[in-house]
């Protein structure tokens, strides 16, 4: 098993809610001993009522900056077609400004189509997509670079999510700190092994890279915190379903990590 400390995360959805609702949940996992906290970037709920309330994702992520104090946040994950790169990393400067350095940077190249047709954005292709995102990251890094003031931590560190195999994982391999993937066990395992193919090709240590996980209760009591932890998860969020956002799969993945000392 991994020796590198294990990190807990949890998702709070930002649908089927109350504001009031969304708030309570986040300060409840910051108290209960979750290290982040995240939301996602959609216009619409992704299931349940098609057009049911629903909540802009980086305004949230500003009121995560200021109603908590210690737990680290961000977007599972942002979609890059939504906002120009070089708007993005001033936006993710600015919360990261007001959260005291907390902010990660979550990022995907998108895949929602009711998102983009009903906001104006071109749909384009899965490659288009995956184009347009690849050419951004140098942009927000770039633009990073150059603000004043600066993140807090002087960069701010950046999650992609995401398991195309040639182009996103050798993505993953030159800017992220996280990669954030979803899968079963032995799915996590292989596209793991190609992402360290991808560092070995450009010179990286792949032990720079975080690798991240979502987790299900059915994943829970599959014995799969086990399975993740064995192939190098370091990682682990939990979801608390909304409306009421229940922290118990956070709290079994808690106990879970307490159990590895």
């Amino acid at each position: 098993m991994s020796e590198v400390p294990v990190r807990v995360g949890v998702r709070v959805a930002p649908q089927h809610c109350t504001y009031k609702q969304m708030r309570e949940a986040w300060l409840r996992a910051e108290e209960a001993g979750a290290d982040t906290l995240f939301t996602w970037d959609h216009f619409y709920p992704l299931y349940g009522d098609a057009d049911g309330a629903h909540f802009e994702c980086w305004s949230l992520l500003a009121a995560i900056a200021e109603a908590t104090e210690r737990i680290h946040f961000g977007a599972l994950v942002t979609c890059n077609s939504y906002r120009n790169p070089n708007l993005l990393a001033d936006m993710a400067r600015t919360v990261d400004q007001i959260s005291g350095g907390r902010l990660i940077l979550g990022l995907g190249s998108g895949w929602f189509e009711r998102d983009y047709t009903e906001y104006g954005y071109e749909f384009g292709t899965p490659i288009t997509r995956l184009h347009a995102f690849r050419d951004a990251l140098p942009v927000i890094h770039e633009r990073l670079g150059k603000l004043n003031p600066p993140p807090v931590r002087g960069s701010i560190p950046m999650l992609i999510g995401g398991g195309g195999e040639r182009v996103m994982l050798r993505l993953v391999a030159q800017w992220a700190s996280t990669w954030h993937a979803f899968g079963a066990p032995e799915v996590i395992a292989h596209k793991s092994r190609v992402l360290d193919e991808h560092c070995a090709a450009i010179g990286r240590d792949p032990a720079e890279i975080e690798r991240s996980v979502m987790v299900t209760g059915e994943d829970i009591a599959k014995g799969y915190l086990d399975r993740y932890h064995e192939i190098g998860a370091t990682h682990i969020v939990a979801i608390a379903k909304e409306p009421d956002f229940d922290l118990a799969d956070l709290r079994r993945v808690l106990a879970w990590r307490e159990s590895l000392a």
